[in-house]
């Protein structure tokens, strides 16, 4: 069964049925013509498709966390109304009846994938020393533990896990790690799959490798910057009337500003003005600067609902034209809780290194941090998105961040 869904068997299997069971529902209906342009289009614009709706799929699952069967639906729009939007731009004969009944399938293929993932459960055994020792409190595993060089016969194991930098793994263990790698068992380092399960770059020991695997592409930073500019210029019909409605509602709910201004702490460390809807009473910082709760009395009607959907943010598309935000980056924060950060936590000012964005990885996997102990945990997270800086951590971030903006995870 693991066979026939691997990724190979997927794509191959999965495009044969993309391109011919449509044909055979249509060509009834429409009487399509072996070698007929429509025919060969249509046929070659669905398997495109799929190819791509399967890959991207892919590229994600390599990323923490439980995926949820519902990011398939805007995956798989996106590549079939793009061959469609290709088919219209190069004049093309197709038929859109077998794209849209092509795009189904692909979806239908790719939410029972990840329905099935979603319910096996991977097995590991982990040497329950060094950094290892308490490695079955990591989530979304099956954890079997090895107290002596041998595997349990009865229980099927996906891998091994273990601090490979630890003097205790004796000549014993060393032998057996060994082993199990000739005979094809995958042996992990403790510190890539605490990373893998977690989303997070533990940074209480950061070597001085680590902090060069921390360093962004600057290809990829250059591309980012156009592609947020694009989506900023694109998206002006939509976000443009919002936030003209919004501006009204804040303004006839309480006395104050429509906008919330404060100097907050972006890319080098430099400090720049960000733009927020004001979502709390006009003087809501008149005691000094304070981390939001839960239920903060200071919130207003008005306001509990922008935050919740993140419409409170959409000023900050002014800042990202400016160049001291990003759509998708670490959330920037007041200089008063940087500087006590930054004597508090190590390497925090490190996130620096890229500029902060509206949405990151930290808000759509932690959500908000309200104090020392929650905010270096959301550092852990920033340093994993910086590690993996890429288009398809930015493309995952913004299909989470759709899904905060409708639940209001993370919001107070």
């Amino acid at each position: 069964m693991q066979s026939l869904l691997s990724y190979k068997s997927r794509l191959f299997f999965g495009t044969l049925l993309v391109m011919l069971v449509p044909m055979a529902i249509m060509q009834p209906i429409k009487g399509f013509q072996q070698g007929s342009v429509a025919f060969i289009t249509s046929i070659i614009l669905a398997g495109i498709a799929h190819i791509l709706n399967t890959k991207s799929l892919s590229v994600f699952s390599n990323f923490p966390g439980r995926k949820s069967a519902v990011i398939a639906l805007p995956h798989t729009f996106f590549w079939f109304f793009g061959m469609w939007m290709a088919a219209k731009f190069f004049n093309l004969h197709y038929t859109v009846w077998f794209l849209f009944i092509a795009g189904c399938l692909s979806l239908f293929l790719c939410v029972s994938y990840i329905y099935y993932r979603n319910k096996f459960i991977t097995t590991y055994a982990y040497l329950p020393f060094g950094r290892a020792h308490n490695a079955d409190q990591l989530p979304n595993v099956n954890w079997i533990r090895l107290d002596t060089p041998a595997l349990p016969a009865t229980t099927t194991i996906h891998g091994i896990v273990a601090d490979l930098y630890e003097p205790q793994l004796d000549k014993y263990w060393q032998k057996f790690l060994a082993q199990q790698t000739l005979n094809g068992m995958p042996v992990y380092n403790i510190r890539q799959v605490e990373e893998f399960l977690t989303g997070r770059v533990k940074i209480h020991h950061l070597y001085e490798n680590d902090l060069g695997s921390l360093l962004p592409s600057p290809t990829y930073v250059l591309f980012k910057r156009v592609w947020d500019i694009a989506i900023i210029l694109l998206s002006a019909p939509i976000t443009v009337p919002l936030m003209t409605l919004t501006a009204i509602a804040v303004k006839l709910e309480s006395p104050g500003k429509i906008l919330f201004i404060q100097n907050r702490v972006g890319r080098g460390g430099r400090e720049f003005r960000i733009y927020k809807f004001r979502s709390m009473c006009a003087d809501s910082e008149k005691n000094g600067a304070q981390m939001a709760q839960l239920g903060d009395s200071r919130v207003t009607r008005i306001g509990n609902i922008i935050r919740k959907t993140r419409i409170d943010e959409l000023p900050q598309f002014w800042n990202i034209l400016k160049g001291d935000m990003s759509l998708i980056g670490p959330r920037p924060e007041q200089k008063v809780f940087v500087d006590q950060f930054i004597q508090e936590i190590p390497f925090y000012d490190y996130r620096h290194i890229v500029r902060p964005g509206i949405s990151g990885w930290a808000q759509v996997t932690h959500g908000y941090a309200a104090d020392t102990e929650q905010t270096q945990i959301k550092i852990e997270h920033d340093f994993y998105y910086i590690k993996h800086f890429s288009f398809s951590l930015d493309v995952l971030i913004l299909f989470k961040t759709l899904k905060t903006m409708i639940t209001g995870f993370g919001a107070r």
